[in-house]
């Protein structure tokens, strides 16, 4: 019997490698809705692909360019906010939530709500309204199954073992492109220089992310929250080969590790078959061919992100909506060109400092969440005037 399945993000960098498991293993699932952002032709062309049942997009001024493009297919179209809720909440075995931004929340709870398998990729769920999102999956008795590549490696490194018998669970960072760049260059570096990773490929958001470090600061964030672990027993550490994505240390000596080449395929190829394995094409690691792995502290100094982020998740209340939420200004604004690199935790910081002096507290309800993100939003966006340097 196939396993019915919906693709929220489906356009992205993650939801294109999930299209590709599921075109590979077409006889094991049926694509019940797919769901993206704003590119119409690309999403009636990912609903097509698949003979999915749905096709619905975010963008309402899209809705008529999707409906178009469907014409004649059978596939229904639908646009809109409230449009990507209803499809998330359609009764399905497993969901991919791949939504960039606290954009994805709402949908994403939707899909947790209807219980079934829910396939993480967006980092928001965890950092923005973390406990409230914990909340909901136990309420529904969703099964939450990490897709980041870190996140993916500890939960197999960990084996089914209780946390109880971890020391620390260890994130690595590739380093992103300016890992061996001086402050004064990485301070000058444009855009297009950031959006060069030496490793993945991934969407623009998330490889600024990785750039500054800040990516493994929502990450260490994350797996607070999916682990139930202490901040003070997670740690990060730079590995440029990215064949290692994550390890567990347990409390007797022993240290497991979860190990692959760096595509996306196998973390989602593990969560669409679980708890079964699917095949897929990515690329076995050779050692003899690697050599050498190594291995390095991250620097705070260069990449005051990191640091920033594990403040946040020490804090905790409000402090990691807050972080999030400034962090998708300031990246936006960089990307645009309208900061300079290292206004981006210049004005996470800022944010973070006017916030811990109102009186916000955690959100207690994924709504309370939102409405806080979209206040340190505000917050962040104040910023701007007081950038101290303008990207050309």
């Amino acid at each position: 019997m196939k396993r019915s399945v919906t693709v929220l993000g489906a356009t992205g960098s993650v939801g294109g490698a999930t299209v590709d498991l599921l075109l590979r293993h077409a006889d094991r699932f049926e694509v019940e809705a797919v769901a993206g952002g704003s590119d119409a032709r690309a999403l009636a062309e990912v609903a097509v692909r698949l003979k999915a049942r749905r096709a619905v997009i975010a963008d309402e001024t899209q809705g008529e360019a999707l409906a178009r493009a469907l014409e004649l297919t059978g596939v229904r179209s639908a646009a809109g906010a409230r449009a990507m809720t209803e499809a998330a909440s359609i009764p399905v075995d497993w969901t991919m939530a791949a939504i960039s931004g606290a954009a994805g929340l709402a949908p994403t709870v939707a899909a947790v709500r209807r219980g079934g398998a829910v396939a993480l990729a967006t980092k928001e769920c965890l950092v923005c309204a973390g406990q409230a999102f914990m909340a909901e999956v136990a309420r529904a008795g969703a099964t939450l199954l990490p897709v980041d590549s870190e996140h993916n490696a500890l939960m197999q490194a960990l084996g089914g073992q209780s946390v109880a018998e971890v020391e620390t669970m260890t994130l690595t960072a590739s380093g992103g492109p300016f890992r061996d760049w001086s402050a004064e260059r990485i301070a000058a570096a444009r855009p297009e220089d950031a959006l060069r990773h030496p490793t993945w490929t991934m969407g623009a958001k998330i490889t600024i992310d990785s750039a500054t470090l800040m990516n493994k600061g929502l990450e260490l964030i994350e797996a607070h929250h999916l682990f139930a672990i202490d901040p003070t027993r997670l740690d990060v550490v730079v590995h440029p080969q990215s064949v290692i994505h994550g390890l567990v240390a347990f409390k007797d000596g022993a240290v497991t590790a979860g190990l692959a080449s760096p595509d996306m395929r196998v973390p989602i190829a593990h969560t669409l078959g679980f708890p079964d394995r699917l095949s897929t094409p990515a690329a076995r690691l050779d050692f003899a061919a690697i050599g050498r792995l190594t291995f390095e502290a991250p620097d705070m100094g260069r990449f005051p992100a990191l640091g920033l982020a594990r403040a946040a998740l020490a804090a905790g209340g409000a402090a990691p909506t807050v972080l999030n939420a400034a962090n998708e200004v300031a990246v936006a604004l960089f990307l645009a060109r309208r900061i300079g690199f290292m206004d981006v935790p210049r004005i996470v910081e800022e944010t973070l400092e006017i916030a811990a002096g109102r009186p916000f507290g955690a959100p207690g309800t994924v709504e309370a969440a939102l409405a806080l993100d979209a206040e340190a939003r505000r917050l962040a966006a104040e910023r701007l005037p007081e950038a101290h340097f303008r990207a050309h």
